[in-house]
């Protein structure tokens, strides 16, 4: 048999399964910057984050709603929108980077860490003015 047409890795899952462990991990690298998970899923994940953060970008609200609905919690379509996507406009895509870390102790699963390319900077939080 070939694989001619086939994409994505199946992870020996369902699914649905396999859509909710990619918004969980879009979820934590978003919220968190930079997460370790195995090389197969951290390759998969840059497919499906390059693609949301190219919708942030743009940042209309239909655009928007699409992030909402590609990600687990709103907080972190909000953050990916409003302060994530604003830094990184300097590119057109390449936005994640995958590096090998370790094998796994229990398995020896080939590891990997993803992260954002560019350097991002948290956004100053706004204090409340008390009257």
């Amino acid at each position: 048999m070939h694989r001619h047409g086939y994409k994505g890795r199946k992870f020996g899952r369902e699914r649905d399964q396999r859509r909710a462990l990619l918004k969980g991990l879009a979820t934590s690298l978003v919220e968190h910057g930079k997460i370790e998970t195995t090389l197969p899923k951290a390759k998969e994940l840059v497919r499906y984050i390059e693609k949301l953060i190219t919708k942030a970008k743009k940042g209309d609200l239909a655009n928007r709603r699409m992030v909402i609905a590609g990600l687990s919690t709103q907080a972190a379509a909000f953050k990916l929108v409003d302060e994530i996507a604003p830094q990184l406009t300097a590119r057109t895509s390449g936005h994640v980077r995958v590096t090998r870390t370790r094998l796994r102790v229990g398995d020896g699963a080939q590891m990997a860490s993803i992260e954002f390319v560019d350097e991002l900077t948290a956004a100053p939080k706004k204090e409340e003015v008390k009257a």
